[in-house]
């Protein structure tokens, strides 16, 4: 079985995460930050999407990239091992004992899920509506978008990301009710 030369100095680690019909893919060290994101209809799995944006040259490579179950699919990992990186889901975690897979895949749940999180309660996307209308994509993407330019903007800044929701609500324009 291959694994990936972490023995680098600075080894990229990536993950994927889905939700509200948003694929999105972070950067997991030296702190969470999207890197792609793409808007799927109801129809279209998670896989496939990760599949076009593969073969597209949309998705970057990383050495390693750590996904959920739905990511274990074969083809979509022979296709990562083709780019030079290295696909570990929870499907290829040894059942019996721990080991540095364990690890490195529980720091998933610590960035990228938490990332996700971030970005939804930062721009409110528990308030954009999922069902009924098509046009929310658009609104879930430029989220995406404003959190990754709020990101590397504090990043130049030396401030921390932790701030990023506060600095939206701050410039958020309200109507008067």
């Amino acid at each position: 079985m291959w694994t990936p030369n972490l023995t680098g100095q600075n080894p990229s680690i990536a993950a994927l995460v889905q939700g509200y019909r948003l694929t999105l893919q972070t950067l997991v060290s030296p702190s969470p930050v999207p890197l792609f994101a793409a808007f799927r209809s109801n129809s279209e799995g998670e896989i496939t999407t990760a599949k076009a944006a593969l073969r597209d040259k949309h998705l970057l490579v990383s050495d390693v990239l750590l996904g959920d179950e739905t990511f274990s699919d074969a083809e979509f990992r022979r296709l990562y091992k083709q780019a030079k990186g290295w696909v570990l889901t929870s499907k290829q975690l040894p059942p019996q004992r721990r080991s540095w897979k364990h690890e490195l895949f529980a720091y998933r749940k610590e960035t990228i899920e938490l990332l996700l999180q971030r970005i939804m309660q930062a721009v409110g996307i528990k308030r954009c509506p999922a069902k009924g209308r098509a046009k929310n994509g658009a609104f879930i993407l430029a989220g995406v978008w404003l959190y990754q330019s709020c990101w590397l903007q504090n990043y130049r800044a030396d401030k921390p990301a932790s701030i990023i929701k506060e600095q939206i609500d701050l410039a958020r324009w309200r109507a008067p009710t």
